[in-house]
């Protein structure tokens, strides 16, 4: 018995893995977007989740720039190790960094929906070598 897939599952999980990172990429393209179109937002959030005042639209317009980068990368399935840790590392801070939304649950649902995506993040990363649809990286 191998422990190598059959070639139908492969094909069948390359398709759910490409549907994942394409899910993923949508969430964090919108919310790198943002950081051009309403930079005040991203100022806002630094403030409000994290703690860090005094961000400047020069900073939230060069940490858009840096995500631009790694959200095409993630995309195009580029150097997996890096840009799938790196998209789940930031999606789990941020879905931490919200920790007190979960505790007025019911005015707050929608920050419910980082969970999933967390979990979409970590199997993307855990089963890399195996997102294989569409991807430039190997």
């Amino acid at each position: 018995m191998s422990d190598q897939p059959s070639a139908g599952l492969q094909s069948r999980l390359s398709w759910v893995l490409f549907a994942l990172r394409i899910s993923v990429f949508i969430v964090m393209f919108v919310w790198t977007l943002d950081k051009f179109v309403n930079p005040g937002h991203s100022m806002r959030i630094f403030e409000a989740f994290y703690s860090i005042k005094g961000v400047n639209e020069i900073l939230v317009y060069i940490m858009g720039s840096l995500q631009l980068v790694l959200v095409l990368a993630f995309v195009a399935g580029i150097a997996k190790r890096w840009t799938y840790g790196i998209i789940f590392i930031l999606h789990g801070a941020s879905t931490l960094s919200a920790f007190a939304q979960y505790f007025d649950a019911f005015n707050n649902l929608l920050f419910f929906a980082a969970w999933p995506m967390l979990a979409a993040c970590f199997a993307l990363y855990v089963l890399r070598d195996a997102d294989t649809r569409f991807t430039l990286g190997k």
